[in-house]
């Protein structure tokens, strides 16, 4: 699957409402996790909605971030991070939840599908995908 497939796939699962914006990310890659489907639902639960009700990091965000620790081997993840938050937030527009949803301006930066397929692009770009 290329990334651009990923990524328009973890969009759908979050449109879909299938998923959360972390497990959106996540499951698109479940092809190089080492974790099981239900496990990796399961712990990405609670990343929804940018933890703590919009008020932390985007959950797409955290997602690619965890894939990136297991593609790096957790070598160099930091540094794959850092870049992978600066280029999800060129394209966003922000990186906590709630601006990104505009919860104080009442303007939207990006809906949860496009921070889905944002993360997921950087991601890519980032590891070379």
């Amino acid at each position: 699957m290329t990334i651009e497939e990923r990524a328009d796939k973890a969009a759908e699962l979050k449109a879909t409402g299938q998923c959360n914006c972390t497990q959106s990310v996540l499951k698109v890659f479940e092809d190089v996790l080492p974790v099981d489907d239900e496990t990796l639902m399961k712990m990405s639960a609670g990343f929804a909605a940018g933890m703590g009700g919009m008020q932390s990091t985007c959950g797409a965000l955290i997602g690619a971030v965890m894939v990136a620790g297991i593609l790096s081997d957790g070598n160099a993840t930091a540094g794959h991070s850092r870049k992978v938050v600066a280029d999800f937030e060129k394209n966003c527009g922000a990186t906590v939840c709630k601006d990104l949803k505009g919860l104080d301006t009442g303007k939207p930066l990006c809906e949860c599908p496009e921070c889905v397929r944002n993360a997921v692009m950087a991601l890519g770009r980032e590891m070379r995908l």
